[in-house]
């Protein structure tokens, strides 16, 4: 129910910028988001537990199959759906779902589902917490390989942005964790809260400017059933793909579960910020986070039906 609230508020806050899409003058919202992203780098810094993240250190194959799928196959994949898009790499809907495939993967919503479907849970920390430190970096060069010939795209300016919002924020958290980590993760719930409310913000900052600028009337309907029936067949691809490559590998269904749900996240919340370091305050920012809100929503919906189905088959198990 918690994840629903946060869709609920998303949709909300998209409503209310194609009401209101010179937004409130009175606030200063990239000023307010801008912060927004350095502390929510600060408090994953303090939440990042030595102890939980050594504990599934050791199991490296599964390591190396999630991370893989998440850095190498999903971007790849994305570019093999390049010839569907008629302006090629010019298109903004194509670059909007390489941002999707070149994103890190998600760290509370993949921890939880691995821990409602009874996976390795000390793997699910380990990877979720690796993947978006690496994503801090490989996500900024997967873009720039596309982009670096974009006037949106500046690399060096990125790298700026990068490490200012995004690095020292987070070194600066891992610093202070031997002193405020336990209180952090004590809070963990309102500091989540506040990382969503920060998301939100960037959301409607995002889309307001879109409805402002018309950017969507340049998006016929065709396009968003085929962008959404893309995000779709991404998602199941990489699922079911996990599945045969966990069996092959002999993994453990504890194993299989953790590959399978963090291995097809993708982040939202790396999304939001990324869209912000990498593209400013670019009107066409609402179009690269539709991918990724599109996939959010169904990787949601979709991994907890199947956590669900990992419990009763256990408890079935155990009854038996």
């Amino acid at each position: 129910m918690r994840f629903n609230g946060f869709i609920a508020a998303l949709l909300f806050a998209i409503l209310i910028a194609w009401f209101l899409p010179e937004g409130p003058e009175i606030l200063p919202l990239k000023t307010i988001t801008d912060i927004g992203i350095g502390f929510i780098f600060f408090f994953y810094g303090l939440k990042l537990s030595p102890a939980e993240f050594k504990a599934g250190f050791y199991n490296y194959r599964v390591h190396i199959i999630i991370q893989l799928t998440t850095f190498i196959i999903f971007p790849l994949l994305t570019l093999g759906l390049l010839p569907f898009f008629e302006d090629g790499m010019g298109s903004s809907l194509w670059v909007a779902l390489f941002f999707l495939g070149a994103l890190p993967s998600t760290v509370s919503s993949s921890i939880v589902m691995v821990s409602l479907a009874r996976g390795n849970l000390p793997t699910a920390i380990f990877n979720a917490s690796l993947s978006g430190l690496i994503g801090i970096i490989a996500t900024p060069l997967w873009m720039s390989l596309f982009m670096a010939s974009s006037s949106q795209f500046e690399f060096g300016a990125v790298v700026q942005k990068l490490v200012i919002q995004i690095i020292l924020p987070l070194v600066i958290g891992l610093f202070l964790q031997k002193f405020l980590g336990n209180m952090a993760r004590k809070n963990s719930g309102k500091i989540s809260f506040f990382d969503k409310s920060v998301i939100v913000l960037i959301v409607y900052s995002s889309f307001s400017s879109a409805f402002a600028s018309e950017l969507f009337s340049t998006v016929g309907l065709v396009d968003l059933f085929k962008l959404t029936a893309m995000v779709i067949v991404l998602f199941f691809i990489v699922y079911f793909g996990l599945a045969i490559v966990s069996r092959w590998m002999n993994f453990a269904t504890e194993d299989e579960i953790t590959a399978k749900f963090c291995g097809t996240k993708k982040s939202l919340v790396h999304g939001s910020v990324m869209v912000k370091v990498i593209f400013g305050n670019s009107a066409a920012n609402a179009l690269y986070l539709l991918p990724i809100m599109l996939y959010h929503i169904l990787q949601l919906l979709v991994v907890a039906v199947f956590a669900e189905g990992y419990r009763k088959r256990e408890r079935q198990e155990i009854k038996t």
